[in-house]
Formats: structure tokens, C-alpha cells, sequence
């Protein structure tokens, strides 16, 4: 777990612009330490700004790499984090120094811990009604401070166009500086890119965050997230749902990381095709 201080305001990046990136296989994943991505979000909330924060791991890139639409939602977002071991593993190959994983339940930790000393209120949309209780009762327990703007879990179905602009009004009128969004991947994606410029607040995809903070399900041991097991562990407790998931996009990934690595090793551009890159190796040969 990470837990990080603030102690300069004035390290802010308002724009995302301005924060460094590295691709990785294709998607420009932020290679900013902890600090400075949660100091950047922070500072994001606390002007109130329209914001999208998508926390990337494995199956996120792997399912935008099959889905050109939602490889746009992504490119679109104001901040991709490095959510995975993999992620952080792979900028530390390409940029040759230490990557800080940004992960879901860090983020968390670290925004109840400084929200209150900022102003910062916080509203938790999606999941369910018992893992909303939850994730409440322990906030209070152990973030006493912390300003809770609301909760509201959503119907599994689409929303209505009136729902929508019912809930966008609702979220907009909690004062709320921070939506923690908990729809599961690649809907709360997509439920924050349609939101970008209608909610006047950073949004932070979160996915199975929810049911670990509210202790439906167990959060894997240190050791076991420091060495990017978090996936095996998390395979255990739900064999079923998880594992058609990664024998789909573990693979996938492996041998479009081992593509890059290639590339850049040849020193070719990492984003062209691989068609075109091996076209060009042999040409030039």
C-alpha cells in the first residue's frame, strides 16, 4: 500500500499535456511518480474541473487493442495510471528508471487521507447498494473527516436519457470534487468519456476497488501486488468469471509488449504495424 504526503501545492500539472508518457502498446500510460499523479488529480478536484482518470491494467489496453472505439475513449482521457505491475514494468524497461505503480486502491487510500486537509468531497457512483454500506461504514471508521458528498449505486441496464440527465444534475448539485465511478471495465469508461464536460468533477474509474474497500472481497497481501501476482490471487477467488478474462488478454499482451520491446530495440517507430515494422527490418537488410 502506498501512502504518500502532499506537502507542495505547487508541483500541481493542471495540463495534461504537461504530464510525462510513455506508450505501452499503444496507449499513452502517464510515467509520473505517485506523487505527482495524485498531486495533479488533487488539483484537478479542488478547481472543480471536468476530468477523466482511467486506471489501466492488462485487460483494459488489451480490450481497447480489439475495440478501435474504445482505444479512442482511452486516447481521449485526461490521465491513463499504471494500475498493473505490468504497466509500471514495462516503463521502467523503456524509460530505464523505477515506474511507481498508480493503482485503484492506492489512489483511494491516499484521496480519503488527503481530501479533507483540501476541501475535497467525494461521491462513490456504481456497484451495489451492500458494498456502497460497506465501503461507509468503514470510510467512517477510518476516515472520520472525510466529506462524503454521496452514493448511489446504478441499475444494471442502460439509463434512460432522462435518468442520465436526472444523475448528471444529482452529481453536479453534491458539491462533489471527486467521482470514484465503479461500473466495471469498459462501461465506467465509457460512462465517464460521455460525461466529460457535463460533470463538473474528476472522474476515476475504479472498477473492483468497491468490493475489496468494503471487504466483500479479500485484497491481496503486499508481496503478492509488489511482484504482479495480484492477478493470480485474484483468479482464486473467482476461477469462473476470471479466467476465460486472462487466457484472452495475458497472451495478447505479452507478445505485443515483446513487439514493442523489438522495435525499439531496432530502433523503429513502436506504433507503426507489426506487418510494416518487419517490412522495413527486412529492407533494410
Amino acid at each position: 500500500m502506498v501512502m504518500m504526503k502532499f506537502p507542495n501545492r505547487q508541483r500541481y500539472l493542471p495540463e495534461k499535456a504537461l504530464l510525462e508518457k510513455q506508450t505501452v502498446i499503444g496507449f499513452p500510460i502517464v510515467a509520473e511518480s505517485f506523487t505527482i499523479q495524485l498531486n495533479t488529480v488533487m488539483g484537478w478536484a479542488e478547481q472543480h474541473l471536468s476530468k477523466v482518470v482511467c486506471v489501466a491494467n492488462v485487460h483494459m489496453l488489451v480490450e481497447a487493442k480489439t475495440h478501435p472505439s474504445f482505444a479512442k475513449v482511452l486516447r481521449h482521457a485526461d490521465m491513463l495510471t499504471p494500475d498493473g505491475m505490468p504497466l509500471a514494468w514495462v516503463i521502467s524497461w523503456l524509460k530505464l528508471r523505477y515506474q511507481d505503480r498508480v493503482a485503484g486502491m492506492d489512489i483511494l487510500l491516499n484521496v480519503c487521507r488527503q481530501a479533507p486537509n483540501s476541501g475535497v468531497s467525494l461521491f462513490f457512483l456504481g456497484s451495489t447498494p451492500e458494498i456502497l454500506r460497506g465501503m461507509r461504514e468503514r470510510l467512517e471508521s477510518e476516515f472520520p473527516e472525510v466529506k462524503i458528498a454521496g452514493m448511489e449505486a446504478l441499475p444494471f441496464r442502460p439509463l434512460t436519457s432522462c435518468e442520465d440527465e436526472e444523475l448528471t444534475e444529482r452529481l453536479n448539485n453534491s458539491g462533489a470534487n471527486i467521482i470514484f465511478v465503479s461500473l466495471g471495465c469498459p462501461k465506467q469508461e465509457w460512462w465517464m468519456h460521455h460525461h466529460y464536460g457535463k460533470v463538473d468533477a474528476v472522474m476515476i474509474g475504479l472498477g473492483g476497488v468497491f468490493p475489496i474497500f468494503s471487504g466483500i472481497q479479500k485484497w491481496a497481501p503486499e508481496w503478492v501486488r509488489r511482484h504482479g501476482l495480484e492477478w493470480a490471487y485474484r483468479l482464486m477467488q473467482e476461477p469462473k468469471r476470471l479466467w476465460s478474462r486472462y487466457a484472452k488478454t495475458i497472451p495478447p499482451f505479452v507478445w505485443l509488449v515483446c513487439v514493442q520491446l523489438v522495435k525499439v530495440k531496432l530502433g523503429l517507430n513502436p506504433d507503426k504495424a507489426v506487418r510494416e515494422t518487419i517490412f522495413r527490418f527486412y529492407s533494410q537488410g
